[in-house]
């Protein structure tokens, strides 16, 4: 009788533990599109001596459309448009790219990790997106500035630090 209860004591011990450690490792849903409004807004990141990337963020329904240029000494030397929804079924978001200077369209996933933190690929094969050599990732370190992660096969090739302008 006393083993019965032993292994019954034990058992039941084992439950509540393991019950306890499913619980723990729960996490919530993220809601990809409220974490998506922190990019509201102008951002500028200095990339080289004189050369900023300057975006601005605005709402396009549940969606944000973003309109991006490269200045130097004041000059654009490039620009693009991007356009970022939230994919239900897979829980991500799709951005999709349109430069001037170039007639492809990039094709990007990207999802929050955290309420601060997020990562994403480049699509460059719609048909293998498994084979991309292009990543980044995205922590915000306030409501005013972020920091991005570029990776090129598996190594870091920018880090940009943007910074909320102030209207």
């Amino acid at each position: 009788m006393k083993k019965f209860c032993l292994t019954i004591t034990t058992a039941v011990f084992l439950l509540i533990c393991l019950n306890g450690l499913q619980a723990q490792t729960t996490q919530t849903k993220l809601n990809q599109v409220e974490l998506l409004k922190q990019f509201l807004g102008t951002w500028k990141s200095e990339i080289a001596k004189d050369t900023t990337i300057i975006g601005d963020y605005t709402p396009f329904g549940t969606a944000v459309e973003s309109n991006l240029q490269i200045v130097t000494n004041n000059k654009i030397l490039d620009s693009w448009k991007r356009f970022c929804g939230y994919d239900k079924i897979n829980d991500r978001l799709i951005i999709a790219k349109l430069m001037k200077s170039s007639p492809v369209i990039e094709i990007s996933e990207f999802w929050f990790t955290s309420k601060n933190a997020g990562e994403g690929f480049v699509i460059q094969d719609i048909s293998h997106p498994e084979n991309t050599t292009i990543k980044w990732k995205i922590e915000f370190k306030s409501p005013d500035l972020y920091i991005q992660t570029v990776i090129q096969n598996n190594k870091t090739i920018a880090v940009r630090i943007f910074n909320r302008e102030k209207k």
